[in-house]
């Protein structure tokens, strides 16, 4: 169809368009796109991200499933004039069918941030998808078997196979201080990932490896700067025996990882002068790699000047860390004036891996503790808790916590003073000492690399025995304080290069650990392929699953670029309603029951008695309230707020956990896994709980339609804006969906008191962090 023709179309034959206005339908025709499918082909899989809403210009499109049985089972028939994917787009959650062309069909895509922007100002356009989607939901419900098989699990739950909104080819970046590597991915088509790097810039012996779909090729090169560097990979990239693409203009986007992003960046984010200029008021805290990373930034956006590049950050996984796992033991000052704190580095691995371990192990990542060792030339570990990092092993730099191939890892402040007073060592020659001629290298005196410190110490050499057995016994030192930070474990898992590849490594450092729940597989560990796929190396009854997970900072780093750009598209949905406010409400302590519990603090058969209604429809304040007793103290009379739940949930403040004695994490409600416990006194007697007890986590009710109208989804975090004498901001503020919420932010007392608030004061998102 011709586009004059699929605007008549649209008004004539979908009802959803007859909202909009000429000019608005023009738009959306121009900035949608019309692709055709074949019979039995694909149109949208199931688990896919919804990345568009589809009309049926023409043909005949099946919505299917397949059964417990292995059969396929239709669900819903389409014909022309038919729409497809809101039910994904207005709920949040990824496609949950399987959109077949039945005939040679064309489908008008419209992606969804601009879908988004054109609906979101249209109510009568709302309502009319609003409903759509419950009659279809209803429809899918009408049949169980349908309904079950409809909500198995996702293939790919977090969007590692980089499906965007739209087609892209993705360069990631990754320029070192004396080396560009580099790798290439299309989302239309797996096999054309390429991935190469030019080692040795700048100095003699310069040479371009690149493996592509053809194989690999080693091209030595002149000596040359990082001009000289880019331009060989433009060549090789467009080369006709080797290329992944015919002309550099394919490329769509351009994906940069950064070392440090400091306490500004907590997202990866797309660049423009202002961000640049942000970023290298950070090259104190990263000199030997952020001049650098800029280096490549400004080369990749002279080489690619008409495409979005996006900067993607080593520290912004970790800014979840609270503040007692970040704060030196130094006078406040220097944090507060010169940023001296611990950051976190290695993010982009301890992120992808986590996310490909809960997908392999068929669980959500925000349901699992994991502690993940990175362990390569440079290594860390992660404590995540909830898919949340909570505490990290490197800090200020990439120097502290283990031992690493040159560097020494956790060293007594001490020591450097004693250098420098005993030998004289200046600052450079400190750092130069403790960065590059330590760790491995240092102790065995023989390489930096594991492979050869291995096989020194297998023939016999005790220096070499000693860093092997040092940097292991670091490792597990560091598991274990990791279980106990995070009060307990699902995951662990190995990744980097000494992880995947070293079992005699995995081996020493889990040795003895099978006391915390970790029994290690001595045969799946000696033959895991731990460089070709996920392997499970513990038991098959060991608490605590242990597996090996190749790690792809690439591809986490391209995830990371799509995100940022899909956030892109959105801000103008955001922004064009950033002035549009929104309630906040201070939440006090308090418990929710479950009715068996009602009955054994209250008495046989009693029910709670609504004192008044809240803000969330159905929700509301009890007359009973209850004594909560922990190892220290104790808190009185703490309302129980009704209906009855599942589960029994304690909600207090920071502050009262010290009353209490206890220290519960920061969660959303409803998840109390691994929360701490407390007594709860009543009238007719006492329940102790094992656990069940949290700080809950700053967020914001919203029906569909609300979400659609301010660009996010459910699960989304914002950021929020409370102006007023003193603005603020509020970071990491989740979102919530459901059709029967009313739009309202709830943070607890402490946050209230801090900043200053009271219930009624209104709030504005500021920006989008996340779209998990």
């Amino acid at each position: 169809m011709k586009p004059a023709q699929i605007l008549d179309f649209l008004k004539t034959r979908v009802g959803l368009f007859q909202f909009l206005s000429h000019d608005r339908l023009t738009d959306l025709v121009n900035g949608a796109n019309v692709v055709s499918y074949e019979p039995k082909e694909a149109v949208v899989e199931f688990g896919e991200e919804a990345s568009f809403l589809g009309v049926l210009l023409e043909g005949d499109l099946s919505a299917s499933v397949i059964a417990d049985g292995g059969q396929r089972e239709v669900i819903q028939r389409l014909k022309a004039g038919d729409t497809f994917g809101e039910m994904a787009l207005m709920s949040s959650d990824k496609i949950m069918v399987d959109f077949i062309a039945e005939t040679r069909c064309q489908v008008l895509r419209i992606p969804v941030a601009l879908f988004q922007s054109i609906f979101l100002t249209e109510p009568g356009a709302i309502k009319y998808l609003t409903k759509t989607v419950v009659n279809r939901f209803k429809e899918m419900m009408a049949d169980p078997a349908k309904a079950t098989a409809a909500f198995r699990q996702s293939e790919d739950p977090y969007g590692l196979l980089l499906k965007g909104e739209r087609p892209e080819k993705i360069l990631v970046i990754n320029c070192g201080s004396s080396s560009l590597k580099y790798t290439f991915f299309d989302t239309e088509n797996e096999s054309k990932t390429a991935r190469g790097q030019v080692e040795r810039i700048g100095a003699q012996g310069t040479r371009l490896v690149h493996r592509g779909p053809s194989g690999e090729v080693v091209r030595d090169l002149s000596e040359c700067g990082y001009e000289d560097a880019f331009r060989a990979m433009l060549r090789e990239l467009i080369a006709p025996e080797t290329g992944v693409i015919h002309e550099p203009s394919e490329i769509s986007v351009v994906g940069h990882r950064v070392v440090h992003g400091g306490e500004q960046f907590s997202e990866a984010l797309v660049i423009d002068d202002g961000v640049l200029a942000q970023m290298e008021t950070l090259n104190p805290l990263a000199p030997m790699h952020n001049p650098v990373n800029i280096t490549g930034v400004r080369e990749a956006r002279r080489v690619f000047p008409a495409v979005p590049h996006v900067a993607v950050f080593d520290t912004a996984f970790h800014h979840t860390l609270p503040s007692y796992a970040y704060l030196y033991g130094l006078p406040y000052a220097y944090y507060e004036q010169k940023g001296v704190r611990r950051y976190g580095f290695h993010g982009a691995s301890h992120e992808y891996v986590c996310l490909r371990a809960a997908q392999y192990i068929k669980r959500r990542v925000n349901e699992l503790e994991i502690v993940s060792c990175h362990l390569g030339n440079g290594a860390s570990l992660c404590a995540v808790d909830h898919g949340r990092s909570v505490d990290t092993t490197m800090g200020f730099t990439p120097g502290e916590g283990l031992i690493m191939g040159t560097r020494c890892g956790d060293l007594d402040t001490g020591v450097v003073a004693y250098l420098e007073r005993e030998e004289g060592l200046t600052g450079r020659q400190l750092d130069e000492l403790l960065n590059q001629r330590s760790g491995l290298l240092g102790l065995s005196g023989i390489s930096s690399d594991m492979r050869e410190v291995e096989q020194a110490a297998e023939d016999g050499n005790h220096r070499a025995l000693v860093a092997l057995k040092a940097f292991s016994y670091r490792v597990r030192k560091y598991i274990g304080a990791y279980l106990a930070a995070i009060g307990g474990l699902d995951v662990l898992i190995f990744t980097g290069g000494i992880g995947q590849g070293s079992a005699g490594v995995r081996s020493l450092a889990l040795q003895g650990l099978q006391c915390m729940g970790i029994h290690l597989d001595d045969h799946r560990n000696r033959n895991a392929r731990g460089f070709d796929e996920i392997c499970r190396i513990s038991t098959d009854d060991s608490p605590v699953t242990v597996l090996i997970v190749p790690t792809d900072e690439e591809r986490m780093i391209a995830r990371e670029t799509l995100r940022a750009l899909g956030r892109s598209y959105l801000k103008r949905v955001w922004e064009a309603h950033r002035n549009e406010p929104f309630p906040i409400e201070v939440s006090a302590h308090h418990i929710h029951l479950t009715q068996e519990h009602v009955e054994a603090l209250f008495g046989q058969g009693h029910q709670l008695t609504r004192q008044s209604d809240l803000s969330q429809p159905g929700q509301f304040a009890c007359q009973e309230q209850l004594r909560i007793v922990g190892p220290k103290g104790s808190i009185e009379r703490v309302r129980v707020l009704g209906p009855t739940r599942k589960a029994t949930q304690v909600e207090i403040s920071m502050t009262e956990q010290f009353k209490l004695g206890i220290h519960p994490p920061i969660r959303e409600s409803g998840d109390l896994a691994g929360t701490p416990g407390c007594t709860l006194e009543g009238p007719a007697g006492n329940v102790t709980l094992d656990q069940g007890v949290i700080c809950a986590l700053r967020h914001i009710h919203m029906t569909p339609a609300d979400a659609l109208r301010y660009g996010v989804k459910d699960k989304s975090t914002v950021r929020v804006r409370v102006p007023g004498d003193r603005e603020l901001i509020f970071g990491d503020v989740r979102i919530r969906v459901d059709p029967n919420f009313r739009l309202a932010m709830h943070i607890d007392t402490d946050e209230a008191n801090a900043a200053n608030l009271q219930t009624g004061v209104l709030g504005y998102i500021d920006g989008i962090q996340s779209q998990d």
